[in-house]
């Protein structure tokens, strides 16, 4: 990765705004950190602390985030929104799987907003034109006061084309050059986005629940494709992806019949 260094053009967060917007929200309460190794580490010792529901913890550059199965997340400085949100989900615990595909859904929804033709993998990759923008990591951790969910979102904002980890990522930028948002507006859209999704899951019942995976088979980019599924220890199966069940696993079509996988018993799932 060839890092651009061009202080003008990727000034900092504006702390201000940042505060200014936050604070007419009262389920959220900002911390803000000029540069930090892991958002959801942060977040997850604030958590163990006592930090309540809500809690924003924002890097203005992450330097060493992680993703899924312990895969990195690197971005320049000044060119990604780097954060994670304590939350502490009041939903029965066969439920919590369903947290990632929802903040992955939720991330697509606000991005989609904003302008940009977003879609969400299964279970919570972000992709614009069939390429990452957004990674999503959502960890469960115990706290003296109940288990709590830290949800760690970090999105390719002004990232080029050389900058980028893997070919089959991209940014917003590349994805769209005639749109500029700034990285305030990106985040505070996106932010807004997971809590009024998270919110209205957890106070709406079966119903929410419904409701949210029908909207998530509807916006998946996965459903519908053949896959190959690629699973512990280096076997795979394939098939077409027809459908997410109630318990947010991916449901596959395959020679055999239908196969369910969860989203922590795989490795990978790719077009075929």
């Amino acid at each position: 990765m060839v890092v651009t260094v061009e202080p003008d053009r990727r000034p900092p967060l504006d702390s201000r705004v940042l505060v200014d917007e936050i604070s007419l929200t009262p389920d959220l309460t900002l911390e803000l950190l000029r540069e930090s190794t892991s958002t959801n580490q942060v977040a997850a010792d604030r958590a163990r602390a006592g930090a309540p529901d809500g809690l924003l913890v924002v890097a203005d550059h992450q330097t060493a985030g992680r993703g899924r199965l312990d895969r990195t997340w690197e971005t320049p400085a000044g060119a990604a929104i780097t954060f994670s949100l304590v939350l502490r989900p009041t939903v029965p615990p066969a439920s919590w799987p369903w947290l990632p595909l929802l903040t992955g859904h939720t991330v697509s929804k606000a991005l989609t907003a904003l302008g940009y033709d977003s879609r969400v993998k299964w279970p919570n990759d972000v992709l614009i034109e069939g390429k990452k923008v957004a990674g999503i990591l959502v960890e469960r951790i115990d706290t003296e006061t109940g288990p709590a969910a830290i949800v760690g979102v970090g999105i390719n904002v002004s990232t080029t084309a050389e900058e980028l980890p893997v070919p089959t990522a991209t940014s917003l930028a590349l994805a769209h050059p005639d749109l500029t948002p700034t990285r305030e507006a990106v985040l505070l859209g996106v932010v807004a986005g997971i809590r009024e999704g998270y919110d209205a899951w957890q106070a709406g019942g079966s119903e929410a629940a419904a409701r949210l995976a029908a909207s998530y088979v509807d916006h998946c980019a996965t459903v519908g494709q053949d896959v190959r599924v690629d699973l512990p220890g280096g076997t795979s199966m394939t098939g077409r992806a027809v459908d997410v069940d109630p318990d947010g696993r991916l449901v596959v079509e395959t020679a055999a019949g239908r196969e369910k996988v969860g989203a922590g018993d795989v490795v990978h799932v790719v077009p075929e």
